[in-house]
């Protein structure tokens, strides 16, 4: 059943809302898959803070004017599923890749980030990156080397002399 025009301005305008404030987005051929699988992809999608849609191209080229993903308008050909990360730039991407790993007929044919098209086999080395969580996690870990070492050297002479004073004791006990 084809869809009126109002509907058609709605997913539009929704569809246009999301790219406007996604982090990054993916658009993967989902030829081939069953409804159950997809419904499991839409499952984990949700949990994760992945927007998952399945637009007609000719409307998502629409909703994707005069957004970041712009880029990616020449690129929409054939059935393909738009994901957009809302929270942290590779979540879409790691969506895909890990439910591909699976499911053969979901294949990524777009990576946009940032304003930026991709190759499709980028979206390994975007779904490789650090969460939020473990991106400030690394952060702090650089930050407080530095000062771990400096009160390790400063406890040092401390630490060698008391070592010593105990190896004369034990010395002196043995004799």
């Amino acid at each position: 059943m084809a869809m009126r025009l109002d509907a058609k301005k709605a997913v539009v305008d929704e569809v246009a809302a999301v790219a406007g404030n996604a982090l990054s987005a993916i658009a993967a051929e989902y030829r081939g898959l069953t409804v159950a699988e997809m419904t499991e992809l839409r499952s984990i999608a949700r949990a994760s803070g992945v927007y998952l849609r399945v637009v007609k191209n000719s409307l998502a080229r629409r909703a994707l004017e005069n957004t970041d993903f712009t880029c990616m308008r020449e690129g929409l050909v054939g059935p393909l599923m738009l994901a957009f990360s809302m929270e942290d730039p590779g979540a879409a991407a790691r969506l895909i890749s890990d439910f591909a790993k699976d499911h053969h007929q979901c294949e990524a044919k777009l990576v946009a980030v940032g304003g930026q098209l991709y190759d499709a086999s980028e979206i390994g080395r975007l779904a490789k990156l650090p969460t939020r969580e473990q991106a400030i996690s690394i952060l702090m870990s650089v930050m407080k080397a530095p000062i771990e070492k400096l009160v390790r050297t400063m406890a040092e002479p401390h630490a060698k002399l008391v070592r010593t004073i105990a190896a004369v004791r034990d010395q002196k006990q043995a004799a």
